[in-house]
Formats: C-alpha cells, sequence, structure tokens
C-alpha cells in the first residue's frame, strides 16, 4: 500500500531530492571529519569541526521568516545549489592537492551557515503539502528517509574515502548534490504570502508589492513571541537546545574520536558506529510509519528522551565495538521516535502562519551542539571521555525531568491547538 504523502506531487520530488541531499551530507561529515581528526590527532580540532557545521543554528528564525514569505521550494533550491558548489570547491582542491585541515573548516564555517536549516524547510513544505491527519506518517516517512540515508552514506563515506580516496569520491558527493538539486527544481511552487500579522482592514495595499513586505525585523519578533506565549512549544524548545547540547555530541560529533581513541578503529569502524546509530534510528522511524506513532506526542517526547540519556551513560563507559554497536543502535531507535514525536508536536501545536517560523525557532535550540561539542572536547582532555559523558548523560537526564515538571499542566494532558487570542497581535 502506498504511503498516503506519496498521493501528493510535491511529495514524489520531495522525498528523492531529500534522500539525495541527506546521503551526500553523511558521507561528507564522516569524511572530512576522519579526515580532520587523522590529520590533526586533536579532540578540539573535531569538535570545531563539527561546531562549524551548525553555525546556521544562529539565523536559523530568520530563514523560518523567508521560508514564510517565500516558500520552501524557493530556499530547499538556493540551499542545495549553495552544497554543491561547496562540493565542487572540496574536489577541485583534492585534485590540486591543496586540501588541509584548515581548508576544511573554511569550507564547514560556509555550509555550516545554510546547513542546519535543511530540516526547517523540509517540513515546512511538508507542513504546507500534507494534510493534518497524514503529517505524522509523512514526518516519519521524511525522518526514515534521513536516517537510510545516513547508514548508506556513513558505511559508503568511510569505505569508498579508503578505498577510491577524497578525490573519487567526493565526485559522487558533489553528483548526488546536483542530482538533488534538479529533482528539487520540481518541487510544489508557492506563491509569497501576504503579511500573517497585518490586520484585515488592511487590504488596500494588496496590489502593491512593496505593501505585502512587511519588516522581517518584525516577523522575527512575532514568530519568537508566539513560541514564548504557547508553553508546549516553549517546553520543547528548551528540551530540544538541552538535547543538543548534551546528547548529540555523544551520538553522532564525538565517534570520529571514541572511534580512534577508545575503540581503536580506523576509518570503516567510524563508518559502522555512525551507521549502527542511523540504522537504529531508521528503524524507529519504520515502526512510527508503521503504528502512526505514539498518540500523547509530548509525553512521548519525555519518555524516549528519558531512555536515550540513560543509555548514552553506559556508552560511555564501554571499551569494545560491539558492545557499543549495540548500544548506539538501540540509543538510536529511542532517538528517532522522540524526534518525530516532537516534530509532528511542534506542527500540530502550531499555527499554519506561523509554521516555519516555529521550525525555524526549533533550529536555533540545534546552536546548543556547538557548545556542548566545544565544551565535551575540553572536558575530555581535562577529565577524560568516561566523566564527560557521564556528566553530560546525567544533567540531560536531570533537566529533561525539570522540564516535564514544570510543564506538565501542557506536556502530559491534551491541549486545544492555540487559537487567535495567542497569536502575536501587530503593533
Amino acid at each position: 500500500m502506498t504511503p498516503a504523502a506519496f498521493r501528493v506531487r510535491s511529495f514524489r520530488f520531495q522525498w528523492p531530492a531529500d534522500l539525495l541531499t541527506s546521503l551526500a551530507f553523511e558521507m561528507e561529515t564522516v569524511i572530512l571529519g576522519w579526515y580532520v581528526m587523522v590529520e590533526t590527532g586533536s579532540v578540539l580540532w573535531l569538535t570545531a569541526f563539527g561546531s562549524l557545521l551548525l553555525l546556521g543554528t544562529l539565523v536559523s528564525p530568520m530563514f523560518g521568516v523567508l521560508g514564510d514569505r517565500l516558500g520552501a521550494r524557493v530556499m530547499l533550491v538556493s540551499m542545495r545549489a549553495i552544497y554543491a558548489s561547496l562540493a565542487a570547491f572540496v574536489l577541485a582542491l583534492t585534485l590540486t592537492g591543496n586540501l588541509t585541515p584548515s581548508w576544511v573548516l573554511v569550507v564547514a564555517t560556509l555550509a555550516g551557515i545554510v546547513r542546519p536549516n535543511e530540516q526547517v524547510m523540509r517540513n515546512t513544505l511538508i507542513g504546507e503539502t500534507i494534510p493534518s491527519r497524514h503529517l505524522m506518517g509523512a514526518v516519519g516517512l521524511s525522518r526514515a528517509t534521513m536516517d537510510s540515508a545516513r547508514v548508506v552514506g556513513a558505511l559508503a563515506g568511510a569505505e569508498l574515502s579508503t578505498a577510491l580516496g577524497i578525490e573519487r569520491t567526493y565526485v559522487l558527493v558533489t553528483s548526488l548534490y546536483a542530482a538533488s538539486l534538479a529533482l528539487t527544481w520540481e518541487v510544489a511552487r508557492r506563491r509569497p504570502v501576504p503579511d500573517p500579522g497585518r490586520a484585515p482592514g488592511d487590504a488596500s495595499a494588496e496590489g502593491h508589492d512593496v505593501a505585502l513586505v512587511p519588516s522581517r525585523r518584525r516577523e522575527l519578533k512575532d514568530g519568537l513571541l508566539y513560541v514564548l506565549r504557547t508553553p508546549e512549544l516553549l517546553a520543547m524548545m528548551w528540551l530540544a537546545f538541552l538535547i543538543n547540547l548534551t546528547a548529540y555530541p555523544i551520538s553522532s560529533g564525538l565517534l570520529p574520536y571514541v572511534a580512534r581513541q577508545i575503540f581503536r578503529v580506523g576509518a570503516t569502524g567510524l563508518g559502522w558506529l555512525a551507521a549502527s546509530f542511523a540504522l537504529g534510528s531508521l528503524l524507529g522511524s519504520i515502526v512510527t510509519v508503521a503504528t502512526g506513532g505514539p498518540r500523547r506526542l509530548a509525553r512521548s517526547v519525555l519518555v524516549y528522551t528519558a531512555i536515550w540519556y540513560a543509555i548514552l551513560f553506559g556508552f560511555g563507559h564501554l571499551r569494545s565495538m560491539g558492545p557499543g554497536l549495540v548500544a548506539l543502535l538501540v540509543a538510536g531507535f529511542v532517538q528517532s521516535i522522540a524526534m518525530i514525536a516532537m516534530t509532528a508536536n511542534l506542527l500540530n501545536a502550531s499555527d499554519e502562519r506561523f509554521r516555519a517560523r516555529v521550525m525555524g525557532v526549533r533550529t536555533l535550540a540545534i546552536y546548543g551542539m556547538p557548545l556542548g561539542l566545544m565544551a565535551s572536547g575540553v572536558l575530555i582532555e581535562r577529565v577524560g571521555y568516561p566523566s564527560t559523558i557521564s556528566a553530560f548523560a546525567a544533567v540531560g537526564l536531570v533537566f529533561t525531568l525539570l522540564i516535564g515538571i514544570r510543564w506538565r499542566a501542557s506536556l502530559w494532558q491534551r491541549r486545544r491547538r492555540p487559537t487567535a487570542t495567542t497569536l502575536p497581535q501587530r503593533g
């Protein structure tokens, strides 16, 4: 039986485009992350690389504003053209023998301005094109696409770069980005929408383009105020920041260090570690799509996040590859269910006029990951790897419980969707 999302023409192009982009993302991250770790031997260089890839989280609310104004298709086309250009630049550096860790950080900085906002536009496009009753399935399918690409991309990036070298592997990476860009051209077009904060009586200016373009600053402010005034959204934002600060650095950013310094394996071993977490995520996505996902979304986010932290605490004390793979597989599974439920909860709890801006604020929470990565790099060098992982997992678990207690009225009870009285008012 064909998933309901594929009945929408736009999604039939969005899905393969997203798949190819995610595949290229994962290959690049594994290839360049391992390159930096091997060339420098420094966990601080590695965490700097991972942090720079997330630089764009600082401007993610503005990407949400642009997504509301211009449409997700325009944004995705522009962003994927940038990915392809940067990949071609790295390819040129490798072919001429000029690639260095410093150049990798430069490219990571440029890509990092745009790349963290990719998921904002994907989710916004899903919200624009998929009926609300199929949102959970569509988000789960989108997540499954990303997770399957991570499994294949992690293994392919590690194996191909080892067997063929970075030069030939980057030919494939650049080609994947180019193909994704071509498919994105066929995604549904949407005309720019009028200002959601404009009063209904202001329709006299509808014929003038200048009058339809409001202050981007005001739109951004309205989006932030909307989140702050909606308890359920605010709780999810704090939890998302916490997860990126304390969980994702362990599950992904530090894996090259774990592979080389803890498990004593090479690039292929790194590929298997990354693929194990991604495979767990894929299985979680498949289960969500097959079952329709949990009914109590907010409650599920809290429960599965707490389980995730417990698993990460144990992972930090493992010293052999086999148990590490199993731990990452299970961690990926519970993480996937938690994150899908969080995304669906944010989309359902948001007014459609503010949806892209809400997802943009959600991406802003990802800035916790570069902070967590840099902090973990410093702590590992001072107190050691096991103590650092234990501290991160313990802090994450405690604050997850505190968030659940602080916003229990919104998260543990079925709440009505925000009404016009909760929306930011003009002026």
